[in-house]
């Protein structure tokens, strides 16, 4: 069962899903926000044996509640409204906040995991995030996965997939094949970052898919295209995939290093 609970962040409270028992699994929510979406991914994610937090990002802006949508994703200028605050939302959630935020997230998570590294996990946004968690916390992330995520490459000094080099986590990226924020260039360089720090290049396309994004139906909204439901083998590739080493194989491979 999901449960809310808040956690005292950088610049105020937080709330946060928590579910499961046994190790820990950061999962970052995308930027539509928590939502009874991501509750069914904390619960999925949790029912492998996991302890799983999944924390509101975007506490400085407001509760889950007040920044969730109030109309239907589905159309067209529901989708674009909503999306004009989310994406400034987006812009607000620096590096340097999100650093401080990971922080908390992570001490929050150990608060309830058992002891061991962890995972961490997201889609979209929360991809990004997962990314930039790792390096941030080496010590202590030690498998990443990654659901169509976006600007995971950037020309920024701080891109997020600079953050590979200094982690020592296991990586495992599942990609829509038709997103503009991350092309073939953007997957290459992923791949040439993942192969420079040691770890075997675990990337998969998902022939045919443009991003997309889950509204708080439970739907996909895909670009110019019908709502369609996301497989539940294809939305838990990613995560289960780089976690079903963790934490003992995972573990004994991070702390070699």
């Amino acid at each position: 069962m999901v449960e809310t609970i808040e956690v005292a962040a950088p610049d105020g409270t937080a709330e946060a899903y928590l579910a499961g028992s046994g190790p820990g699994v950061l999962l970052h929510m995308d930027a539509i926000g928590l939502r009874p979406r991501i509750a069914a991914m904390v619960e999925e994610i949790a029912s492998w044996g996991y302890t799983v937090l999944a924390p509101n990002v975007f506490y400085r802006d407001g509760t889950a509640t007040e920044l969730a949508p109030t109309a239907d994703l589905r159309v067209a200028e529901n989708q674009a409204a909503f999306l004009r605050g989310a994406m400034a939302r987006v812009a607000r959630l620096t590096p340097d906040r999100a650093e401080r935020d990971a922080a908390a997230w992570v001490a929050a998570l150990t608060e309830h995991a058992t002891e061991g590294p962890i995972g961490t996990t997201g889609y979209c946004m929360g991809a990004r995030l997962a990314l930039r968690t790792a390096g941030w916390h080496a010590d202590r992330v030690a498998a990443v996965a990654g659901f169509h995520g976006g600007r995971l490459v950037t020309e920024e000094p701080d891109s997020p997939h600079l953050a590979i080099a200094t982690s020592r986590a296991s990586y495992v990226l599942l990609h829509a094949d038709r997103d503009r924020s991350l092309t073939r260039r953007h997957v290459a360089v992923l791949e040439a970052a993942l192969a420079e720090a040691g770890r075997p290049p675990r990337q998969r396309d998902r022939p045919g898919r443009p991003a997309r994004l889950h509204d708080e139906r439970h739907l996909v909204v895909g670009r110019g295209r019908r709502a369609a439901g996301v497989p539940r083998a294809a939305r838990a590739a990613g995560p289960r995939a780089a976690l079903t080493a963790h934490p003992q194989r995972t573990a004994q491979r991070a702390s070699s290093r």
